[in-house]
């Protein structure tokens, strides 16, 4: 054979082969696809609110992990090697946004290169958004504090997951419709409790500033000690600030949140009764985290029944 019919042969040979294993790669990537949704979809949630939220839309259809447990500080957070994996080897990534998870920014811009990363709250009208001067220009992102507001994360959750698993789309659909329905149930049952407090006594004041929502929608007045963030430290100047408030509306109660020391509130305690002014810890609210897995506290619609139920029962004084 001439060397340059042999050459020819070579190269067909090769390209015969380049083909098969191109076809070869596809057929297992269309087998890992099938597989992999025949199994659960892998999702993380770094938020307890938005992992519970996950659960709820994807059921038995749907893995989820949460990062951030009880008491943990989603402005404080920082991301372990061990988060790092488990978000490395999701399907999607689903995080709040709005500068929440401060400290996550860059590690969610790597992994939205190989997989969805979806901020839930992406959808909310910005009209509808607390933007606190003190927070230059940033919009709160406590969200979840108003009910009605939060349900609308519910459905971006939905289309996140049937993006991935069209098959399924209509379980996803019910799921959120079940869901969203049940929270706004749970929003006409905050109103009607809050409205037990007379209205002149409907001040709520807090560790931090992330009850905002909560008090537009309920018509309850909030006072944090700390700003939106609680990277920022409170000073001296914070504390005088809420005991004057407090001695002068004659407050019955301030309240500790669980995802932040309690002195900041203890503090203020004792500022109020050096004033003369006797105000009781009326109880721990959940803020920044939800309860403990198992409890009821532990789901979104928990916690949120159980700091109301807190609220209502220290400021009309039925809490020792």
């Amino acid at each position: 054979m001439k060397k340059s019919t042999r050459w020819r042969w070579c190269l067909c040979l090769t390209l015969m082969a380049m083909g098969c294993s191109k076809a070869s790669e596809s057929n297992i990537g269309e087998m890992k696809k099938n597989i992999s949704r025949e199994a659960p979809i892998s999702a993380v949630a770094t938020v307890g609110m938005i992992a519970n939220a996950v659960k709820e839309v994807g059921g038995e259809l749907v893995k989820v992990t949460g990062l951030m447990g009880p008491g943990v500080d989603p402005h404080l957070y920082k991301a372990s090697e061990g988060d790092i994996q488990r978000l490395s080897e999701a399907d999607v990534i689903f995080y709040n946004g709005l500068n929440l998870e401060g400290k996550m920014g860059d590690i969610f811009v790597k992994m939205a290169r190989a997989r969805p990363v979806v901020a839930v709250t992406d959808n909310i009208d910005p009209k509808l958004l607390r933007e606190p001067p003190e927070f230059q220009g940033h919009f709160d992102p406590h969200v979840w504090f108003d009910v009605k507001l939060w349900s609308q994360t519910v459905p971006i959750i939905a289309d996140a997951l049937t993006k991935i698993d069209p098959a399924h789309a209509g379980v996803y659909k019910s799921n959120a419709d079940r869901y969203v329905q049940e929270l706004l149930e749970l929003d006409h049952w905050c109103r009607s409790e809050i409205a037990k407090i007379p209205p002149s006594e409907r001040v709520l004041v807090t560790a931090h500033d992330a009850f905002g929502y909560f008090g537009k929608a309920y018509q309850i007045e909030v006072l944090g000690l700390q700003g939106i963030s609680t990277v920022s430290e409170f000073g001296l100047k914070d504390v005088q600030r809420l005991v004057d408030l407090i001695v002068s509306r004659n407050v019955k109660a301030v309240f500790v949140e669980s995802s932040i020391p309690k002195r900041s509130i203890e503090a203020v305690v004792e500022g109020a009764r050096s004033r003369g002014h006797q105000v009781a810890i009326g109880g721990t609210l959940y803020s920044d985290a939800m309860g403990m897995a198992g409890t009821p506290e532990g789901t979104y619609v928990g916690m949120v029944k159980a700091n109301v139920s807190t609220i209502v029962a220290a400021l009309l004084g039925k809490t020792s």
